[in-house]
This record gives C-alpha cells, structure tokens and sequence, in this order.
C-alpha cells in the first residue's frame, strides 16, 4: 500500500469512528478518483478495517451504520457540522439499546463557560438516554463565537428562524436526524442558563421540529437585544418579552421549565415569562406545593389544556440557586438536592403526544 493510500485510509477511518460519515465518503471518493486507490493486475484491493473487520472501501458509512445497529456498547461521539451560519463541533450519546430502531433524540445546550462533556457529566443525561435508549446531541458553543461560551440568546440576529445560531442547532439536529434512526415525531431540546435561553428561542422559531423543550434556569425568547438589555432581563429589571416570541400567534410550546427562587444569576421572574410565552396564555394553571426527602421545598405549577392535559410544568425550588437541580458534582453548575431535573425533563418528554 502506498503511502497516499495509507494516509487517505487513515483519515477515512478516523472520520468514519467519530460518526462523520459524509466526510469519511469524500475523502474515500477523493482516493478513487485520485487514482490513489488502484491497484496493480493480480494485487487485491486494500480492506478498510473497522473494529477489526475488513470492509469495501465504498462500502465504509454503510458499514459503520450496520455496526451501530447492531448495538451493543453506548458511544460518545466527537462529531462537526458545517453549514448554516456556520461550522461546529457537538457530542453525541448512541445508547447501547440502539440497533437502528428509531428512537427519540433529545438535544441538550450547556450554559456558559461549559462543555458538552462538562455538561453531560454535571445532567446525567447519558445515563439517561441509556436507561430509556435515546440519543442526546450536545452541540458545542466556541470562545470564538462568545468569549465565556454562552449561547447569544441576547442578540435579534440569533433569535430567529433561519439565522445565526437557530439555524446552525437546527442544522445539528436534522443532521443526526438524517444519519440515524429518529422519530421525528420524537426530538426535544433543553438548556441550562443561556442555553436554556436558546432552547427557549428554538422552541419558538422551529416549533415543527421539536415537539417540546426543557428550560432550567432561562430566559424566554426575545427577553433581551443587546448585552444591555440582557443584563436587565437576567437580573429581573428588563420588560417582559412577547408572549408569542417569534412563533406562530397562540402555539402553545409545550415546556418544562425549573428555576431556583434563590437564583442572584437569572432571576427566577424570568422563569414565569418563559412559561406565559410557551403557553400563550390560553392555558388554566393549577399549582401545587410539597418538600423534597432532601428538605428543600418547590412550588410546581401546571399549566393544564382543556382536555386536562399538562402542556407546560414551571418548577420553583425555593432557595436554591443558579444550578442544575439534582445534578452531578463532576459537573460544574450543579446542585445535588432538589427535584432531578434530568429524570424529570425525560418523564415530561417522553409522555409528549407521539
């Protein structure tokens, strides 16, 4: 094998591991048409070898997607996406449950000055997904973009539909939509802090693509336009955003949405905005009180349609803070006591109308 088919060989293979596959199948096309694929009359053609088996090299997507099905073993893949306004890097979990069934995918947006990998340790959402097999896609905010690595929830630019980073989240989702098996009828996104101000935001602007969103301790769609106004709304002193966002006239998104009442970050006002904008305000409320086994108290209101149904859930927790509740400490920004966010977030998907 020469060396430039060795070099193309190891970059498909690379690429091809860390679920990349439309760019694993450029450069295997590259190789061929290059001519660095041939072979001389009588040499068999070099074998693509994934986990040990030999593949065709035209073959080699395929092949990772016959692997995946099969299941297994859970994966955390290093993935990017170029398009939009944009390219990106993102996680993503593939349960072990998963041979190619379709599944729900729940997206998942860190706050600032995180990871995904910080955040997906700090949520237990992998654990999550592999305890009720579905994928979780983590996309991964720059400093280039935002020097603390916050989502832009405060800009007008990346607050509407097809533009800026709405496009670029929903350019991520379709994409792991079109690269594995996922019921559309089935895909969620959720947040924390800013980025629970950017799932606020995606569930007005592509209310056809997620059929509901989580939001812990954010801001609701269009609560700020600058860095001025996004300091007002965060500390409780801003106007109060449009009930309908940038959706349709009366959608009713359906949430769930937690915030602390001790929150000195993102004052816990912002959390009733959220859930006003989400329901429209055509939505009965019936709340209700209790205490945690932990001792902390919350006040839980729902936000009930006229067929009884729950559509959107507000949690306040009193006196806790600006962290995700019933969290992990390898994360950062977590806080163990209190409801599990992640367990809670997941009941409230999965009982989503299919």
């Amino acid at each position: 094998m020469n060396f430039s088919l060795s070099k193309h060989m190891l970059d498909a293979t690379r690429l091809t591991r860390s679920g990349n596959l439309m760019k694993a199948t450029a450069v295997l096309q590259r190789m061929l048409s290059s001519g660095a694929g041939g072979t001389a009359e009588g040499e068999q053609e070099p074998a693509l070898t994934i986990d040990g088996v030999a593949v065709d090299l035209m073959d080699a997507p395929a092949a990772v997607r016959d692997r995946d099905a099969r299941g297994g073993r859970s994966q955390f893949l290093t993935r990017s996406y170029a398009g939009g306004s944009g390219g990106h890097g993102y996680k993503l979990y593939v349960p072990s449950g998963y041979h190619g069934q379709a599944v729900p995918l729940v997206v998942m947006l860190h706050g600032c000055l995180q990871s995904p990998d910080d955040f997906a340790a700090g949520t237990r959402m992998n654990e999550a997904a592999e305890a009720s097999n579905f994928l979780v896609a983590y996309p991964s905010q720059t400093a280039a973009a935002n020097m603390q690595k916050c989502w832009n929830w405060f800009r007008t630019g990346d607050q509407r539909r097809d533009a800026g980073e709405p496009l670029l989240l929903a350019g991520i989702t379709r994409e792991v939509m079109a690269d594995y098996a996922v019921d559309a009828r089935r895909v969620f996104i959720a947040g924390f802090s800013a980025g629970g101000a950017a799932a606020a935001i995606m569930g007005q602007a592509y209310s056809e693509l997620f059929a509901a969103i989580g939001v812990h301790s954010g801001l609701a769609c269009g609560a700020a336009h600058d860095m001025g106004s996004a300091l007002a709304a965060m500390h409780g002193t801003g106007a109060a955003p449009s009930k309908a966002g940038n959706g349709p006239p009366g959608r009713i998104v359906p949430s769930i949405i937690f915030h602390g009442d001790s929150d000195n970050t993102v004052r816990a006002g912002n959390a009733e905005h959220v859930a006003m904008q989400s329901a429209a305000g055509a939505l009965a409320m019936q709340t209700e009180s209790g205490r945690f086994a932990d001792g902390m108290r919350y006040s839980r209101t729902l936000y009930v349609d006229v067929g009884g149904r729950a559509v959107v859930e507000k949690w306040m927790v009193h006196g806790a803070g600006h962290a995700w509740f019933g969290g992990s400490p390898a994360g950062s920004y977590t806080l163990a006591r209190g409801p599990d966010a992640t367990a809670e977030m997941v009941r409230f998907f999965m009982s989503q109308p299919a």
